[in-house]
C-alpha cells in the first residue's frame, strides 16, 4: 500500500514507453499513418500487453507502435506533456522520465536534437499545468550502435542544463557497456548523473561494469545482482540504487514470476531498491498497481513496501534540499 504521508515517486519510467493508446490512434489519423486497427478497443491488444503469458518479442512490437506515430516534433511534445498528465493522475509527486531521442526520431527521420527540444518543452508545459515535479534522463539506445548513441549524446548535450542524467538501454548482451566508455566520460564531464540498464539480460558482470567503468550511481532492473553475494554487499554498502520494475520484468520474461522477483531480497539485504513502472502504457499498469497488487504478490511486507517508497525519493536525482522540500510539501498536504 502507498503511504500517503510520503512522497510518491517513479524514477524508472520510459516516456517513449508510455504513449497512450488513444494518442496512438489520434496521431495515426492526424498524420494518415497505417495502424493495426481502426478503433480504440481493437487497437489496445496491439499496443498493450493483454495476455498473461510473458512474451518479449510481443512486448517489443507493442512498444514500437507508440513511436511509429511520432511523425512530427509536435507529436513528441504532446506525448511528453501527456506523460506529466498521467503522472499527476497517478498521484505521483515526482517522476523521472527517460527517453531515447534517436528511437523517437527514427521512424519519420526527425532531427534528433529537435526531439530533445520537443520533449523538454512538453515536460515544461506539463509541469506548469499539473502539480508534479519532473526530471529528464536521456537514453542512449545501445542496440543502434556506438555512432547512433554518439548522435543521441550530442543532441542531449546541446541541452545539458535541462537533462539530469544519462542512461544506456537496449541489447545488453550484443552491445556491452565497454563500447561506450567515451560516451560516459563526456556525460560525467557534463555533470550528469549516471544510471544504466544492467543485469537484466546479462549477468552480474554487466552490473559491475556499469558501476566501475561507466560510473553508474543507479542500476535499472539489476535482477541478476542476487547471483553475486559480493555485488549485493557492494550495492548495499555504497548505496547504489536498484530501480525495480516488477510487472515489466514478468512481461519481458526477465523474471519467471512475481514470487521469484529479487526485490524482496534486495530490501532484506539493505540494498537501496525502489518500485517503478518502466513502460506503463504498454504494460497496462500504473504505479498504484505496482504498490497495491504487484508488490504484495512479490512477497513484500507492508513495511518493505513503505521502505521501497522511501528509497524512491532517496535514490532520486535531486539535491538533499530538493528532497526535503518535497517531503515537507507532502507533509503539509
Amino acid at each position: 500500500m502507498i503511504d500517503l504521508s510520503l512522497p510518491l515517486t517513479d524514477i524508472h519510467r520510459h516516456l517513449d514507453g508510455n504513449i497512450r493508446a488513444q494518442t496512438i490512434l489520434d496521431l495515426g489519423r492526424q498524420y494518415n499513418l497505417p495502424l493495426p486497427a481502426e478503433s480504440l478497443e481493437s487497437l489496445i491488444p496491439h499496443v498493450q500487453v493483454t495476455a498473461s503469458e510473458p512474451d518479449l518479442v510481443s512486448f517489443l512490437s507493442k512498444l514500437d507502435w507508440g513511436v511509429k506515430v511520432l511523425a512530427t516534433l509536435d507529436a513528441c511534445r504532446r506525448v511528453a506533456f501527456e506523460n506529466i498528465e498521467d503522472a499527476a493522475r497517478n498521484g505521483l509527486h515526482y517522476v523521472e522520465l527517460r527517453f531515447s531521442p534517436g528511437y523517437m526520431a527514427m521512424n519519420h527521420g526527425l532531427p534528433v536534437a529537435g526531439v530533445v527540444e520537443a520533449v523538454i518543452e512538453g515536460v515544461r508545459q506539463g509541469c506548469a499545468a499539473f502539480d508534479v515535479q519532473a526530471r529528464l534522463i536521456g537514453i542512449m539506445s545501445r542496440t543502434f550502435g556506438e555512432s547512433a548513441c554518439l548522435q543521441e549524446l550530442e543532441a542531449l548535450l546541446a541541452h545539458r542544463d535541462r537533462i539530469t542524467a544519462i542512461d544506456l538501454a537496449g541489447d545488453e548482451l550484443g552491445f556491452p557497456g565497454s563500447l561506450f566508455l567515451s560516451h560516459f566520460n563526456r556525460a560525467r564531464d557534463a555533470g550528469w548523473h549516471i544510471t544504466v540498464h544492467a543485469g537484466e539480460a546479462a549477468g552480474p558482470e554487466s552490473i559491475w561494469q556499469a558501476i566501475r567503468e561507466l560510473g553508474a550511481e543507479r542500476i535499472g532492473h539489476g535482477v541478476k545482482s542476487v547471483e553475486d553475494p559480493a555485488l549485493m554487499d557492494f550495492l548495499a554498502q555504497q548505496r547504489i540504487g536498484i530501480e525495480s520494475c516488477l510487472t515489466s520484468n514478468i512481461q519481458t520474461s526477465t523474471v519467471s514470476s512475481l514470487a521469484a522477483h529479487p526485490l524482496k531480497t534486495f530490501l532484506e539485504h539493505g540494498v537501496l531498491a525502489s518500485l517503478n513502472t518502466d513502460d506503463p502504457a504498454v504494460q497496462g499498469v500504473d504505479i498504484i498497481h505496482e504498490y497495491n497488487i504487484a508488490a504484495p504478490q512479490a512477497g513484500l511486507s507492508r513495511e518493505q513496501i513503505r521502505q521501497a517508497q522511501i528509497n524512491g525519493l532517496e535514490m532520486a536525482f535531486l539535491t538533499p534540499a530538493e528532497k526535503q522540500a518535497l517531503r515537507d510539501k507532502v507533509a503539509r498536504s
